[in-house]
């Protein structure tokens, strides 16, 4: 986290900067905009994050490793994919979890899948979609990214099972 960290400090600063110089108080909208979203976000990043670090607690490691585990194959891979896809609100949600799961035993793979199943399908998203969309393109749409989260659970499992990512 540190990394991240760094970069998006330098850019944070590089950006008030460009506002302060570009006059007229711009930097100081900027940063009244960032507190409200941050006041919006706090909420939902502390339950995503109890949430998170809930999931070794109350979970059984036996009942992660039977469901979702490294042995659990392509029937957790098909889990990790369809909770992924089901799985409302954005990366400040899903991401915590996927970490709980992975510090659990949760199969690499499994998490893959999770993630690409989140980011591809988000069935939260389909009212929307097919308001603005339509149903037909929406359905093609799905039919065309449903395989990539599995295979790309399967390829992280082929390649990467043997990683510790914890």
């Amino acid at each position: 986290m540190l990394v991240p960290t760094i970069v998006m400090g330098v850019l944070a600063i590089v950006f008030l900067f460009l506002g302060y110089q570009k006059g007229g108080g711009e930097h100081m909208l900027g940063l009244k905009a960032a507190g409200t979203m941050l006041i919006q976000l706090i909420p939902l990043l502390i339950f995503a994050f109890i949430i998170a670090g809930m999931i070794p607690l109350l979970i059984p490691q036996q009942t992660i490793a039977g469901w979702i585990g490294a042995e659990s194959g392509f029937r957790g891979i098909l889990i990790g994919t369809l909770v992924g896809a089901a799985m409302p609100g954005g990366p400040f949600v899903s991401l915590p979890l996927a970490a709980g799961f992975l510090r659990v035993g949760a199969g690499v793979g499994t998490m893959v899948a999770f993630i690409t199943g989140w980011s591809l399908l988000a069935f939260s998203r389909l009212p929307l979609e097919i308001g603005v969309l339509g149903w037909k393109f929406t359905l093609i749409r799905l039919a065309c990214t449903f395989f990539f989260a599995p295979i790309a659970g399967l390829i992280a499992d082929k390649l990467f099972s043997n990683v510790n990512v914890v």
